[in-house]
């Protein structure tokens, strides 16, 4: 199992955070570099949680999404993936720091192929900036 955690600060509220995290409307591929209009579809939706496949053709996966209004935390639980098992997933913690939020992140991935397997050595190294990165935009971090 791989773990890779990271943290970005980002200029926009908790709340505001918490809204990006969660929306799946149909601007979400628009908004995430690491997602496309081919490979990003709502499965079912609730007030906390949602069910989605999001991702591109190298790197896609279903996921469970699950938070609370006004909380503090987003969990992504991976049901299926292109590259990694079920199971793992992804922890977005927001703490409010200054005028933003610290937002702490970890990624956990378990691998089931053997190209997965290789991927999930590398991350830990070459994961944390890469992933700050992509997600530097839609989360106004700096």
């Amino acid at each position: 199992m791989a773990v890779v955690r990271f943290h970005l600060v980002s200029t926009l509220s908790p709340k505001d955070v918490l809204g990006v995290l969660t929306d799946f409307g149909p601007s979400r591929a628009e908004a995430w570099p690491t997602i496309d209009n081919e490979h990003f579809e709502v499965h079912d939706l609730g007030d906390t949680w949602a069910e989605v496949t999001e991702g591109t053709a190298a790197a896609w996966e279903r996921a469970r999404y699950e938070w609370e209004p006004g909380g503090d935390t987003v969990t992504i639980t991976t049901l299926d993936s292109k590259l990694f098992g079920a199971g793992g997933g992804w922890v977005f913690r927001m703490t409010p720091e200054a005028d933003g939020t610290r937002i702490d992140v970890e990624l956990t991935r378990q691998p089931s192929t053997l190209k997965g397997k290789m991927l999930a050595a590398l991350l830990p190294l070459a994961a944390p900036p890469s992933l700050r990165k992509s997600f530097a935009g839609p989360l106004q971090a700096r």
